[in-house]
């Protein structure tokens, strides 16, 4: 249905962070093996199609996954909306904020936590041995001391 097109991506616009290939990862841990929309072959197929095209593949891929759910163009709105409107109104909202407070420390205090959970699943995958663990966190820490100053 539409109402559950729309909310299960705008789950996923207000919880995903990164770019289009982070979000094709959620799309898929979402709904190849979470919620069973689509079999992992299908997930493939939308995804080499939408990498063709011209544009942000994560953006495609969420339109089709609605359009072929809710059966029609009005699924594929549904995800589009659910899945962007969050990322269009959040700074938006943050912006407001820092310009009527001028204080950047909200955007900061935002960012943090979302980028860091996200960081840690990425770099798991891809880092292996301890010499790049090391590297990596002395890295998070002078990164963290120079924006903290």
């Amino acid at each position: 249905s539409l109402r559950e097109v729309f909310t299960a991506f705008l789950k996923l616009g207000l919880t995903s962070f990164g770019g289009p290939i982070a979000h094709l990862g959620y799309f898929r841990d979402e709904f190849v093996l979470r919620r069973r929309w689509i079999d992992e072959a299908g997930y493939a197929d939308i995804v080499a199609l939408c990498q063709f095209l011209p544009g942000p593949a994560s953006s495609q891929v969420g339109f089709v996954l609605g359009l072929r759910r809710a059966g029609g163009l009005a699924g594929g709105i549904a995800a589009w909306l659910g899945f962007t409107a969050p990322s269009a109104i959040i700074p938006v909202s943050l912006l407001i904020d820092t310009l009527a407070n001028c204080s950047l420390a909200t955007v900061r205090a935002a960012n943090r936590p979302p980028a860091g959970s996200a960081g840690c699943r990425y770099t798991s995958s891809i880092i292996t041995n301890c010499f790049c663990w090391l590297h990596c966190v002395g890295t998070c820490i002078l990164v963290f001391r120079i924006t903290s100053a």
